[in-house]
């Protein structure tokens, strides 16, 4: 069932009402909105009363949301949190933190996302570079969305296969693209976020074109199609089902990420240290 937000929030008295509720109250009051969708939607069918077609913004009125919020829509979660209200205080990493360290201490707002991902490509049948890729896709969102699978797969490239690396980069730009071979269809969460209307740009087209005939193609490909079901609330995954596949396919460094002088060692220690003013 897909949520109409500001009409939710409006009904708790809006941001600050809900800033008032504690996690308990926030989780009653969100099903008690969604069982009075559902009564609402199922009493129409019964009447026969058409449901109007959800009208999505146009790539206009997206762009007049800019100046609405105090963040830009490219930064991390880990630097501006969508919550609202002040940031808490972060554990201290251990001295030579492993990726599930990370997992486990850093990765808060992205890590349920992708572990669901990881554990649908394993129900799936997928390779297990493919399971990691789907482990990893998203991660880099805690610093950076724009471009994230650029960012994810430099993020990663030091420590794991080509294969998996491609995955992660591409997987970006094919989610633009339908392929009805795999079920894959262009998801209606895009034509909230960018626009009915958005094309993408021309770099994500050509992406797209040298992707379709790579011999990789379905690598990124399947990360996509596992990355679009993989947000159910009722779901919850652990890391440790994907530490075996870790300890196979990632290099971890011994002096811990972060402190191991790579190409990308400052991505894992702004991670780790995203308070740092300098």
């Amino acid at each position: 069932m897909e949520i109409d937000h500001k009409a939710f929030l409006d009904s708790l008295g809006g941001a600050e009402g809900v800033k008032r509720l504690d996690d308990e109250a926030r989780a009653d009051a969100l099903e008690s909105h969604m069982m009075s969708e559902l009564n609402g939607a199922i009493a129409a069918k019964k009447s026969g009363e058409a449901q109007p077609p959800k009208k999505y913004p146009t790539v206009a009125e997206v762009e007049a949301q800019i100046e609405t919020r105090p963040y830009r829509a490219g930064v991390g979660f880990l630097m501006v949190p969508r919550t609202g209200g002040n940031v808490k205080r972060l554990a201290p990493m251990p001295a030579n933190p492993t990726l599930a360290d990370f997992f486990k201490l850093r990765f808060a707002d992205t890590a349920n996302h992708v572990l669901q991902s990881a554990n649908l490509a394993k129900k799936n049948g997928m390779s297990e570079e493919i399971v990691l890729a789907c482990l990893l896709h998203d991660v880099v969102q805690e610093i950076m969305r724009t471009d994230h699978g650029w960012w994810g797969a430099q993020l990663f490239e030091p420590y794991v296969s080509e294969k998996v690396t491609f995955a992660i980069r591409y997987h970006q730009a094919l989610r633009y693209y339908a392929d009805p071979s795999v079920g894959y269809e262009y998801p209606d969460l895009y034509r909230e976020l960018f626009g009915a209307d958005y094309v993408p740009p021309p770099y994500i087209e050509a992406t797209y074109q040298m992707v379709r005939k790579h011999k990789w193609y379905m690598e990124p490909r399947m990360v996509a199609v596992n990355d679009l079901y993989a947000f159910d609330p009722n779901v919850v995954v652990t890391i440790e089902p994907f530490l075996d596949i870790i300890g196979r396919h990632f290099k971890q460094p011994k002096e811990g990420l972060g402190n191991d002088g790579s190409p990308v060692a400052h991505m894992w220690r702004t991670i780790s240290r995203p308070d740092q003013p300098l």
